[in-house]
């Protein structure tokens, strides 16, 4: 019978106490290392998972109006540090002859972030899971996050917000080029 990931994650959350000198038997952290499996297991349960998944509800439906999320909240962790990083997602689409549940895109944003990330990537990620899923004319993601890596440790600068984009379709030609979707995700309704 080999090792669970439970109990192997709880054996390192051990160690890891023990390393910077406490005791994981003390009465406040003697189920520390079982909350941090848990814990670890449902942050990383997109691992080698395809967000396009998340998008299961798919419509035929003839529009060609945008379709807009705006505000979407999100957390992930930095690969390099993993220390969380969170903020807002906006994700717009222009259809071509299939919509999704609009929960459903969002569950692609949650399933691309749990998992060792960078923003960049998770962007991308995104938005390609969209356009596989829908094939629209155009995708655009737009992620605005807060990086604890950056807030708790190294240069300590909290409340600084990077922002990621991703674009996807052809936009050249056509009304919705890059400019009118991005202002679309800017605009206040």
């Amino acid at each position: 019978m080999g090792i669970t990931i439970q109990s192997s994650i709880e054996h390192i959350a051990a160690d890891l106490l023990i390393a910077i000198g406490e005791d994981p038997q003390r009465q406040g952290l003697r189920e520390t290392p079982q909350r941090v499996a848990r814990m670890y297991q449902e942050l990383f349960s997109g691992v080698g998972v395809d967000p396009q998944e998340a998008i299961d509800a798919v419509f035929d439906e003839e529009s060609a109006d945008p379709v807009i999320l705006r505000n979407v909240p999100f957390y992930s962790m930095c690969e390099h540090h993993l220390l969380p990083f969170f903020g807002s997602a906006s994700l717009a689409y222009i259809p071509n002859g299939r919509i999704a549940g609009i929960s459903k895109l969002s569950r692609a944003l949650d399933l691309a972030c749990r998992r060792p990330q960078v923003q960049e990537r998770l962007t991308g990620q995104v938005a390609d899971a969209i356009f596989s899923a829908l094939t629209p004319r155009g995708v655009v993601v737009e992620l605005a996050a807060e990086h604890l890596c950056m807030a708790m440790r190294g240069v300590q600068k909290p409340g600084i917000r990077m922002v990621t984009t991703a674009l996807r379709g052809d936009f050249a030609g056509g009304q919705w080029d890059r400019d009118s979707l991005l202002s679309l995700l800017r605009r206040d309704v």
